[in-house]
C-alpha cells in the first residue's frame, strides 16, 4: 500500500493541499514503513494563468470543468497511492481525489510518520469540516 502525504518540507503534512509543492510517498508491507520517496506535485503555481470557472457551479469553490482537470492533473503523480493525507484543502480537491480513486484525509497530526502510524492503527479522524 501507499499513502501519499503533501508537503513543503519532506516531514510535515502541508496546511493547504493545493499550494503545497511536492507528495511524500509512504510505501507500506505488513504494516510497516518501507520506502519513502518525493514526488513533484502540480500546483497553484502551475494553474494560475488558467481560467477558475468555479464562480459558476453551484457546490462552490474548487468545482467545475476547469478545477476538474486541475485535480486529475494534482491526482496523476499518485495514482499508485490509495491514501492522500493533507491538513486543509478545498472540497472540489477532496471530491477530484475520491473521484480518482484516492482516499483523502484531512487530518490535524502535522507529523507525516505520526499521521501515517495513525492510519495504520485505525485512529486517524478525518476533518471533513476543515474543507473550504
Amino acid at each position: 500500500m501507499k499513502i501519499a502525504a503533501v508537503s513543503e518540507d519532506g516531514m510535515t503534512i502541508s496546511q493547504h493541499f493545493g499550494r503545497a509543492p511536492f507528495y511524500v510517498v509512504i510505501t507500506i508491507e505488513d504494516n510497516k514503513i518501507v520506502g519513502r520517496e518525493t514526488r513533484n506535485k502540480m500546483g497553484h503555481v502551475q494553474f494560475v494563468s488558467e481560467p477558475h470557472d468555479e464562480g459558476s457551479d453551484p457546490r462552490g469553490h474548487g468545482f467545475g470543468a476547469s478545477a476538474e482537470r486541475r485535480h486529475a492533473s494534482m491526482a496523476q503523480a499518485i495514482s499508485d497511492c490509495q491514501v492522500l493525507l493533507a491538513r486543509g484543502m478545498g472540497a472540489g480537491a477532496y471530491e477530484g481525489m475520491r473521484q480518482a480513486g484516492i482516499h483523502p484525509i484531512v487530518t490535524d497530526i502535522a507529523s507525516i510518520d505520526e499521521a501515517v502510524q495513525a492510519y495504520l492503527t485505525g485512529r486517524l479522524v478525518d476533518h471533513i469540516e476543515r474543507l473550504h
